[in-house]
């Protein structure tokens, strides 16, 4: 299980690299988790404004399920509540969660607008991308508001991911893995510079 536990960790730290180099995220937040057994691996608070999303394995964080700090350099994310629900409540359908701050896609998130799928490697998501109620980042609410948006749609977690939007905040992806995680991500912030994009055409 160590050995285990320290590759995901030397994942979630590739993973969030790569989310900052594509723009998916920035340095104001995101997150990535992944459930591992009977823990939750987990990038640490700050990871864009203080660790630049230059994270080395150690950086990560290894919690228990509850989400008490067992290892790792760094405090918790105040996002905690809705990793930590989301992979007690929906595990193993799910195992992994990626919060990103994708550039095209926030415009949605602040605008309160769907995002619509504008690609056939985003109808597998639905035909657009929904928002969930507005809430603070650090509250219950906002991890109660997602669960219950991505309960609905737990089929297409178990094939790939689902995604939803917070208002004014970013975009949660539950996937069955990371990897299909950060893949969902990536096509849906596709999808969003497509819709935008697209009114230029229409003009």
């Amino acid at each position: 299980m160590e050995d285990q536990i320290d590759q995901i960790r030397k994942l979630v730290a590739e993973i969030g690299a790569l989310m900052y180099a594509r723009q998916l995220t920035d340095a104001a937040g995101g997150n990535v988790s992944v459930r591992c057994g009977e823990y939750i691996i987990m990038t640490p608070r700050y990871a864009g404004s203080k660790f630049l999303w230059r994270l080395k394995p150690e950086n990560v964080l290894v919690l228990d399920l509850q989400g008490t700090k067992l290892d790792g350099e760094g405090e918790i994310s105040r996002e905690i509540r809705v990793h930590k629900d989301l992979l007690n409540k929906f595990y193993p359908d799910g195992t992994a969660v990626v919060h990103g701050h994708a550039r095209n896609a926030l415009v949605f998130c602040a605008a309160e607008k769907p995002i619509p799928s504008m690609l056939y490697a985003t109808d597998k998501f639905g035909k657009e991308i929904g928002l969930v109620p507005d809430a603070p980042a650090h509250t219950q609410d906002l991890a109660d508001y997602i669960c219950a948006a991505i309960e609905p749609q737990l089929d297409r977690v178990r094939k790939q991911a689902a995604v939803v939007l917070a208002p004014r905040h970013g975009v949660f992806v539950f996937a069955k893995d990371l990897e299909a995680g950060y893949d969902a991500l990536d096509r849906v912030e596709a999808s969003a510079y497509c819709a935008l994009m697209r009114k230029f055409i229409d003009l």
